[in-house]
C-alpha cells in the first residue's frame, strides 16, 4: 500500500503542494472551500504528516523524554502516568528510559534523546550523578530540562520535588504521638539529596521536640538491605517499639523481617513509612504513611515544562505538599 503524501494529495486535487500544505495547517490565505476539500481527501486517504521530515526541518519533535532510575518503582510509575496523560492531551508523545542509578546509562539516555530531537527532558538523577554540564548544554540547545524527585543542588535548573523536609517532620510528629521510646529510622542512599533533606529534618525535629526518645539511624539501598538491618536491630536486647521507613522499598524489607519474627503490629512494634500509597495497603493492618504523590509531581513537572518551552524558563524549585494517611500500624 502506497503512503499518502502531500504530492499525491496535490495531484488528485490539481493544486500545488504548497497550497495543500498550507491548507492542512489552516493558513488564513487559503479559502475555506479549498481547506475543506484538502482535509476531506486527507482524511479519506489516511494522510499523516512525515514526522521525521518535520523533525529535520524544525530540529525538534513532539516527543518529551523521561529518565527515571527504575521504571518498576511505583512512585515513578505514577509520575510517568501523569506526564504521559498531560503530554497526550497537548499533542506530545513520551519516550521513557531508565538509568538503573548508573551515570553512564544516564549520559547514554541523554544522547538518545538528542538524536531523537526531543522537545524537552524530565530527569531524575541517578545516585552518583556528577556531570550536570551535559544538562546545561541541553538547556543551551533550547531543550529544556525539568528535574524531578532526585534533583541537583545547583540553582541553574528548574526543579520539582516533594516537600521532603515536611514529609520527614510529619513522620516524626506521629512517632512522638505514639509515645515511642526506642526508634529505628531507616533512610535511603546517603549520597542522595532527597535522603539528606529527609534525614536532617527528621533528626532535628526529634532532637528539638523529643530528645528523650532513643533513635537509631541507618541507611539501606535495597529491600534486602533493609531486611538485614531490621534483623540486626529488632532483637530482644534492642527492644525496638517503632520503625520508620523512608521509602516503599525499605518498607518491604522491614515488613518481611517483622513477619518472619512474628511481631504484632502495632502492639509489639509500630511502623510508619513515606510512600506513594500502594505498598502500605498490602498489609494488615494497613501501614500508616506520609503520602508522596508521584502523580501530582508529574502534573506539576509538566506545567513547568510547558512554561519553559514557551520561553518562561524560570529557574525555580517547586514542591508538592504531603499528607499523613492513618493506617493501623501506629
Amino acid at each position: 500500500m502506497t503512503n499518502t503524501t502531500l504530492k499525491l494529495l496535490a495531484q488528485q486535487l490539481q493544486l500545488s503542494i504548497s497550497t495543500v500544505s498550507r491548507a492542512l495547517k489552516d493558513h488564513p490565505d487559503i479559502s475555506a472551500s479549498t481547506k475543506a476539500k484538502v482535509h476531506a481527501l486527507a482524511q479519506s486517504l489516511d494522510y499523516e504528516p512525515n514526522a521525521y521530515a518535520i523533525q529535520l526541518r524544525t530540529q525538534s519533535s513532539k516527543i518529551l523524554g523521561v529518565i527515571v532510575p527504575a521504571i518498576s518503582n511505583l512512585f515513578y510509575d505514577s509520575f510517568i502516568a501523569a506526564v504521559e496523560e498531560e503530554s497526550r492531551n497537548n499533542g506530545y508523545a513520551v519516550m521513557i528510559l531508565q538509568s538503573s542509578h548508573n551515570p553512564e546509562n544516564e549520559l547514554s539516555n541523554l544522547k538518545i534523546f538528542r538524536q531523537n530531537r526531543v522537545s524537552g527532558v524530565f530527569a531524575c538523577l541517578s545516585s552518583s550523578s556528577e556531570n550536570l554540564e551535559v544538562y546545561q548544554k541541553m538547556n543551551e540547545r533550547e531543550i529544556p530540562v525539568v528535574f524531578f524527585d532526585i534533583v541537583p543542588k545547583d540553582n541553574r535548573f528548574t526543579k520539582v520535588r516533594m516537600a521532603d523536609e515536611r514529609c520527614a517532620i510529619m513522620a516524626a510528629e506521629n512517632i512522638i504521638k505514639r509515645n515511642a521510646k526506642k526508634v529505628l529510622a531507616i533512610f535511603g542512599d546517603e549520597v542522595l539529596s532527597i535522603t539528606q533533606k529527609r534525614k536532617s529534618a527528621f533528626q532535628k525535629f526529634m532532637q528539638d521536640f523529643a530528645p528523650k526518645i532513643h533513635c537509631s539511624y541507618a541507611h539501606a539501598n535495597s529491600s534486602l538491605h533493609a531486611e538485614e538491618l531490621m534483623k540486626k536491630f529488632a532483637d530482644k536486647k534492642n527492644k525496638l517499639d517503632t520503625v520508620f521507613c523512608m521509602t516503599d522499598e525499605i518498607l518491604i524489607g522491614v515488613m518481611k523481617t517483622i513477619q518472619e519474627l512474628q511481631l504484632k503490629i502495632p502492639s509489639d512494634i509500630g511502623v510508619i513509612s513515606i510512600s506513594n500509597g500502594f505498598i502500605p495497603n498490602l498489609y494488615y493492618p494497613h501501614i500508616s504513611y506520609v503520602e508522596t504523590s508521584g502523580y501530582e509531581l508529574g502534573k506539576l513537572a509538566f506545567i513547568q515544562m510547558m512554561a519553559n518551552m514557551k520561553g518562561g524558563k524560570t529557574l525555580t524549585e517547586l514542591t508538592v505538599d504531603a499528607k499523613f494517611v492513618e493506617g493501623g500500624s501506629m
